[in-house]
């Protein structure tokens, strides 16, 4: 039995709720968080043994959608399906789990990651807050691309540069969305695009795509660079190409001197993918500078032709670490040895 507003209220004053016959009753004010504590501490061991639930296997692509609430999340999914499958629930200091939706297009499997939308903090509690960030980040993690999805007459507000934080932290293929594109005029538009530039320049990899929702322009054109995203963020690259690449990137911008000392980029190789990884091998490696590392992620990124995802970068100091070592053969490439050697044989 607990009993609400009860601020101010003495224990003699509470005595009638004794005639409910439910027990001594809890006394709180949840407005002023009194009796809280007491509260929680006199339900946990009335709760049943948590029961872990474990995470859904996702199909094919994984791409969450993220955004503030009324953006048109909802809406594009929707769409996206071709039914009334998720229901716009943005209600004010409520949260909800990421809702897992699979579903097939032209043979390529694909699940959604629906979340609730991150909202201004002057329009929550901080605990709400929290709890909408950390179900975004978990989203990004399920996910190998990322759609953020903008609206179109609010531009790129608070809330929206703190999921592109969180977005370009972890590394993710990123699309990003601008919505209700259809309710501008043209001298909005310009406007429109001229601040995007300037706000989105620290994720200058993604590509801005913009709709209607609602009435469906331009959603079914984001399939394409949905994959295409995905196959470049889990794309493995020879290491041949890249230390071509690496070359052409010494020739058009000479590593900077560090603490007085010439920087040399000997090697490159990837070691990882979602998002590519790269480890550069050299001298004098320990503190790049940040101005020619981003010269080296726009170099790399062009080079390999890749849309929509960012590469990572790592430093080793050394040479080659693979120079020196012998190439052992798998079973198959030894086999394929074997048969090259006696068709020689045979000539």
């Amino acid at each position: 039995l607990v009993c609400n507003k009860a601020e101010g209220l003495n224990k003699t004053a509470a005595s009638e709720f004794y005639e409910l016959g439910l027990g001594d009753p809890t006394l709180i004010s949840a407005e002023h968080n009194q009796g809280i504590p007491g509260l929680i501490e006199k339900t946990i061991p009335l709760l049943p043994e948590a029961v872990k639930v474990e995470k859904p296997e996702l199909d094919g692509i994984a791409v969450a959608v993220l955004g503030r609430p009324n953006v048109g999340k909802s809406t594009l999914i929707n769409r996206i399906l071709g039914e009334e499958r998720v229901m716009a629930v943005d209600l004010p200091g409520t949260t909800r789990d990421s809702i897992f939706i699979p579903f097939e297009r032209e043979g390529q499997q694909y699940t959604l990651i629906d979340t609730a939308g991150i909202r201004r903090k002057r329009s929550v509690s901080e605990k709400v807050e929290i709890f909408s960030i950390i179900k975004a980040k978990d989203a990004i993690n399920e996910s190998h691309v990322v759609i953020l999805v903008l609206d179109a007459h609010e531009g790129v507000t608070e809330q929206d540069a703190t999921l592109l934080g969180l977005i370009a932290d972890k590394g993710r293929a990123l699309l990003i969305v601008i919505n209700k594109w259809d309710g501008l005029d043209d001298y909005q538009k310009s406007e429109v695009k001229r601040k995007l530039d300037i706000k989105l320049s620290f994720v200058n990899y993604a590509t801005v795509h913009f709709i209607s929702a609602l009435h469906g322009s331009g959603v079914g054109k984001l399939f394409s660079p949905i994959k295409k995203s995905y196959e470049n963020a889990g794309g493995r690259f020879p290491t041949s190409l890249l230390n071509r690449i690496l070359e052409q990137a010494n020739n058009t911008h000479r590593p900077p001197p560090v603490a007085g000392k010439r920087m040399r980029l000997k090697f490159v190789n990837q070691s990882d993918i979602f998002p590519p990884t790269l480890i550069f091998h050299g001298n004098h490696v320990q503190n790049v500078p940040n101005s020619y590392e981003r010269f080296l992620k726009n170099f790399f990124i062009t080079a390999l032709k890749l849309t929509n995802t960012p590469i990572k970068i790592q430093y080793k100091s050394g040479d080659n670490p693979f120079k020196d070592k012998k190439n052992i053969l798998s079973a198959r490439q030894i086999q394929k040895k074997k048969r090259l050697m006696k068709f020689v044989k045979k000539k």
